[in-house]
């Protein structure tokens, strides 16, 4: 068998007004994502961590913020995407584990929608997503609630 890992890593700035979507759920949140897409760093981190592991290059050169195309898009479409191009290369996703930085809200009460909902994109099974979430202790632009970054990794097998 051939496995492989990768690894992915996003930020976004957050601002008032706008929707907080993390792992294909809206968070009910006085703050969103600032973003080209519908912002999910959780996904996009999780999208590059596949695209990584396969070397296929980044969640930018597959959906470039500059094209219309995807202005708005739901992340959990660029996901299911991704998984399908690892298929057509003739990869499987083993498993995908993720780190939501952001101060607050509290994300305990999303963590198993978020899962369900990546998996779901992904067509595989909840029990191959891992969402964990922490607080910077209010250091750094996750603390000031500036942004949030998600790292991510994946390992995928053919």
């Amino acid at each position: 068998m051939d496995f492989r890992i990768g690894h992915g890593y996003d930020v976004h700035a957050l601002a008032e007004g706008l929707p907080l979507v993390l792992g294909g759920v809206a968070i009910p949140h006085t703050h969103g994502l600032v973003a080209h897409s519908d912002g999910d760093v959780a996904i996009h981190a999780v999208c590059d961590a596949l695209l990584g592991a396969a070397a296929l290059g980044d969640i930018g050169q597959h959906f470039p913020d500059t094209s219309a195309d995807f202005a708005g898009i739901d992340s959990k479409i660029l996901l299911r995407r991704v998984a399908e191009l690892l298929g057509e290369h003739g990869y499987r996703i083993g498993n995908v584990d993720c780190t939501i930085r952001m101060q607050r809200p509290k994300l305990r009460p999303h963590i198993d929608a978020m899962r369900a909902a990546m998996a779901g994109a992904m067509g595989i099974d909840a029990d191959r997503v891992s969402v964990k979430a922490t607080t910077t202790e209010r250091l750094g632009f996750e603390g000031r609630e500036e942004g949030v970054s998600v790292s991510a990794v994946a390992l995928i097998y053919r």
